[in-house]
């Protein structure tokens, strides 16, 4: 009966020294908090883990130490040890986790030019998901080697690891190929939390990336999940790789007839009295006159993706705004001719029959176009029509 008072005793002032122990560890964190941020976070999230792990440390001692033999010690003294390491794996992964959470915390993202904190936020999520994952994986294999039949079969486990690799790696090549990609990506800035990129021709935001997926958030709040390994095999434009700052268009059909001047001055009128823009570019051009039409097209640039699709929106409202309420005759036309009398052909008849000048001719007619008939049709050849040499004279 002594022996018996002496064990619960010793266990539970064991415990009870254990819990004061933490406690005022966690009263002298607190008041250390109200100065340091780091202070306060690890006193709340290491409270508990580290509670659960110095309690069960302490009644594990205490029963090796006070506690004699009795029925089940084994099974006990066997159980309390698995408890410890897995409390003492929470209390590794609470550590870490503060850590990188001060780390998140010091490199936000909601500044203007956030390219060096995405890539940051990036790699330390990644970190974390490994982290985690190789923690559970450690505490796994501690765990079962306190059995002493698998520590047995340590030695054959060994000696089929090559087989045994060699069919976990077939059975798991996908799997694994995605996780290797994922840590890729981390790493090599392809993509980065909060890149603006176009993959399936679908334009969105990289919301979350892990070991085997990736989440794009597409402009309409829709989701699309693509294995990390598509990333890393497959083209797709990421528009803030290098600069949160990008450029765009908005192209516009008019007729030949425009004036562009006064439209290239509304174009940068609009610029400039909209906070969209970033007052890098804004241009007017002319990219393209075929089909009876004229296209322009308006660069503009902005700090970001979000806000150049607003300023191309508002930039392509403004200018058809203002040709309709100031140039209404450079709206795009067809034109059709339903006089015959003077048709024009008559004229062009007339032209086909007359010798045409050496400038309208390419193999013929002046020093270069000799020059260029003898390289395509021979030196004692000219060029037929249906591109054959054709001896001279005939």
């Amino acid at each position: 009966m002594s022996s018996v008072l002496t064990a619960v005793l010793g266990v539970t002032g064991a415990a009870g020294a254990a819990i004061v122990v933490v406690e005022a560890t966690h009263w002298a964190m607190t008041r250390i908090g109200r100065r340091s941020a780091f202070a306060a976070d690890l006193a709340k999230t290491m409270h508990y883990p580290f509670l659960v792990t110095l309690t069960l440390f302490a009644i594990q001692q205490s029963l090796r130490v006070y506690a004699g033999d009795f029925p089940g010690r084994g099974g006990v003294v066997h159980t309390l040890v698995i408890a410890t390491i897995a409390a003492f794996a929470w209390l590794v992964a609470a550590l870490l986790l503060v850590c990188e959470d001060m780390a998140l915390a010091r490199w936000t993202t909601d500044v203007p030019d956030n390219l060096r904190r995405r890539r940051m936020k990036t790699q330390v999520v990644m970190l974390r998901r490994v982290t985690v994952a190789g923690i559970v994986i450690l505490t796994i294999g501690v765990v079962l080697m306190t059995f002493p039949g698998i520590r047995a079969l340590g030695a054959s486990v060994l000696a089929s690891a090559g087989l045994i690799s060699v069919i976990a790696a077939l059975a798991a090549q996908s799997t694994l190929g995605n996780v290797f990609a994922g840590l890729q990506l981390a790493f090599s800035d392809a993509i980065r939390v909060d890149d603006v990129v176009v993959v399936e021709g679908e334009w969105g935001r990289i919301e979350e990336i892990t070991l085997t997926y990736v989440a794009v958030q597409i402009w309409d709040d829709r989701r699309l999940i693509l294995p990390t390994s598509y990333f890393s095999t497959k083209p797709f434009q990421n528009w803030t790789r290098s600069s949160s700052a990008v450029l765009g268009t908005a192209e516009i059909d008019v007729d030949w007839s425009t004036p562009i001047e006064p439209l290239r001055a509304e174009v940068r009128r609009v610029c400039e009295g909209s906070e969209l823009w970033d007052q890098r570019v804004c241009v007017l051009q002319v990219t393209e006159a075929t089909g009876g039409m004229i296209r322009l097209r308006a660069l503009v640039s902005a700090a970001d993706a979000g806000a150049l699709w607003d300023l191309r929106c508002l930039v392509r409202e403004r200018m058809v705004t203002w040709m309709w309420d100031n140039q209404r005759g450079a709206l795009p036309r067809m034109r059709t001719q339903l006089d015959e009398s003077d048709d024009g052909v008559a004229p062009v008849r007339q032209a086909r029959k007359a010798d045409a000048p050496s400038d309208a001719r390419v193999f013929s007619g002046g020093d270069d176009g000799e020059a260029r008939g003898a390289a395509f049709g021979g030196v004692d050849g000219n060029v037929a029509a249906t591109g054959e040499a054709v001896p001279a004279g005939r």
